[in-house]
């Protein structure tokens, strides 16, 4: 964590170098068996994606913590530097063809957009 102090004025910044969006993205399926077939794919489709400038996908982790959710199969926290980035995501045909082979198997998905301007 990077803390500058000036004064009484102190300002934190988790990550500095991070992107300036990141869209999170919770998706439960139908089948949880076809997590990991998600996960390769999300894998192969959507890190090429040129605008992708950070990239994590997964599964839940129990960490015994009561307050984290675990109501999921697979988590994809996928960041852009810009919004200009993210409209070329969304309409990428490689995030598109993942939409359309998976999302007919998703029983639900939640995406949190977060805009951290630095």
């Amino acid at each position: 964590m990077l803390c500058l102090s000036v004064g009484s004025l102190v300002g934190c910044s988790s990550n500095p170098a991070g992107p300036s969006i990141s869209h999170v993205v919770l998706i439960s399926l139908q089948d949880q068996s076809e997590a990991e077939a998600l996960l390769a794919d999300c894998d192969r489709l959507l890190v090429p994606i040129p605008s992708v400038t950070t990239y994590a996908a997964g599964d839940h982790i129990d960490t015994g913590r009561g307050t984290v959710q675990s109501d999921y199969d697979v988590g994809l926290v996928i960041g852009f530097d810009s919004p200009e980035g993210y409209a070329t995501y969304v309409d990428h045909p490689r995030h598109v063809e993942l939409v359309e082979t998976w999302g007919p198997k998703f029983s639900s998905i939640r995406v949190y957009d977060i805009h951290d301007p630095q």
